[in-house]
């Protein structure tokens, strides 16, 4: 017997040593964190940016841990109209480099690891924004590609450029594009980069070649890197390709703080709505998964000052019901939550939404996550103006919840069968989350919601 036991032992360490366990998922969970984009367009700075990853600090403890700079941290002169005038910071082989008088601590060389030196220290994570490619004046100027004998004429690709971006020329698909992504991913990773968001390259032009490249000068650095891919929407044929290199992926243009946005077929549909965000995020629900995360964008809301990527500073136009539907919405559906907000000002209400921990739980531990039943019209074939959600935890103790969203104009009163939810046909009772309330077993859900207003239940 004690042979035998042995034996099994010795087996089981062979079987151990032989199959060594899988790498960790990049992103396990939807990313949480804050970019300056809302509030902040392209002039962020030094002192900015520490105020509020230093807030941001604060709330770690609830799981937000990306602090990223978006566009701009490479121009001298953020508030100049053109390219010229705003002055693109780069280095002797045409990297882009934080500009030194709005980021003082990159002085003598030091890019942004002192930066994410001090980001690390406050136990969060470094992130910057790029617009696909290199920099016109860079292949102008012919600069040589680190480590190589190539040039940036060698990697430009002068027919792809960005129609809302002016700055840059895309990349080839050859071995002198592949050296240039690697020479700046390569630096970017000395700093101490943990997440990077590439602008024009997921739709508008879609360039699966700059994905792919950029991934795989990420995976030579050998550094975990969250790759993010912007804008959207990316289109659902291209849902196994973008989930192979990246690990989110926009699916809308850019959210921002509206509801809806009445908009002719086939016009653009910036500014991208709440409403308009179900249906879009229920296309996406099969391809949410650990590592993959579709993108509804990010959470613009409380102050959007000083100066937000679009349109004038303000307080967010959302009501608090549009705030906590968006909360519900990108929760439940687990969107990646990326705050937009002014982290300094941060209002009372907005900071009860980020803080609240069952919802959060709920977006980072959710392992099935689907829309419900939702008929196609209402009576008299008008739209319909109800969405339902179910999702399901992981882990021991799983739990399901269920969301119920009114997307009218009017308060809305309903009786609502269990099957919308995904749920047997049989009295269940719930507790409202938002309300902190018990619902006795019924054998429908009674629930009255406001204007654009929610539910989130736990069924128990």
């Amino acid at each position: 017997m004690f042979q035998r036991r042995l034996l099994l032992a010795s087996l089981a360490l062979l079987i151990c040593t032989a199959s060594p366990a899988p790498a960790q998922t990049l992103a396990p969970t939807p990313p949480m964190g804050w970019n300056s984009w809302d509030a902040y367009g392209l002039t962020i700075d030094e002192a900015d940016y520490r105020a509020n990853t230093q807030v941001l600090a604060g709330l770690r403890q609830y799981g937000w841990l990306y602090s990223v700079i978006d566009e701009g941290w490479y121009m001298q002169d953020p508030f100049a109209d053109t390219v010229a005038a705003r002055k693109y910071v780069w280095d002797a082989n045409g990297v882009l480099l934080p500009a030194l008088d709005r980021f003082p601590s990159a002085a003598n060389g030091a890019g942004f690891k002192p930066l994410a030196d001090w980001v690390h220290a406050q136990g969060l994570k470094f992130g910057v924004h790029l617009m696909r490619g290199i920099p016109r004046d860079v292949v102008r100027q012919n600069l040589p590609i680190a480590g190589t004998a190539f040039h940036a004429q060698d990697a430009a690709d002068v027919s792809s450029t960005c129609p809302w971006d002016e700055g840059n020329y895309g990349i080839r698909d050859n071995a002198a594009g592949q050296a240039y992504y690697d020479s700046m991913l390569r630096l970017y990773a000395s700093w101490g980069l943990d997440f990077i968001k590439v602008d024009c390259i997921s739709d508008r032009p879609y360039r699966p070649t700059e994905i792919r490249q950029l991934a795989e000068a990420i995976r030579k650095t050998g550094r975990p890197i969250v790759l993010s891919l912007s804008p959207g929407p990316t289109k659902l044929e291209h849902a196994t390709e973008v989930e192979k290199y990246a690990q989110m992926w926009r699916i809308s243009d850019d959210h921002w703080d509206v509801w809806s946005v009445d908009r002719k077929p086939g016009a653009s549909e910036f500014p991208f709505g709440i409403r308009d965000a179900f249906d879009r995020l229920a296309a996406w629900a099969p391809y949410v998964k650990p590592g993959s995360w579709p993108d509804e964008d990010m959470l613009p809301w409380g102050s959007l000052t000083p100066h937000p990527g679009w349109g004038k500073p303000r307080q967010s136009r959302e009501t608090r019901d549009e705030q906590r539907t968006e909360m519900t919405l990108w929760a439940i559906s687990r969107s990646p939550l990326i705050l937009g907000a002014n982290l300094t000002r941060l209002d009372d209400f907005t900071h009860s939404l980020i803080t609240n921990r069952e919802v959060l739980a709920l977006n980072q531990t959710a392992v099935e996550s689907k829309p419900g039943l939702t008929p196609k019209a209402g009576p008299g074939n008008e739209p319909f103006l109800q969405r339902y959600w179910y999702a399901r935890t992981g882990g021991p103790h799983p739990q399901e919840y269920i969301a119920v969203f009114n997307l009218g104009d009017k308060t809305t009163a309903s009786e609502l069968p269990w099957m919308v939810f995904h749920l047997t046909d049989k009295p269940h009772a719930v507790f409202d989350v938002w309300n902190q309330r018990h619902v006795p077993a019924a054998s429908a859900l009674a629930v009255e919601l406001p204007p654009h207003g929610c539910a989130l239940y736990r069924v128990e």
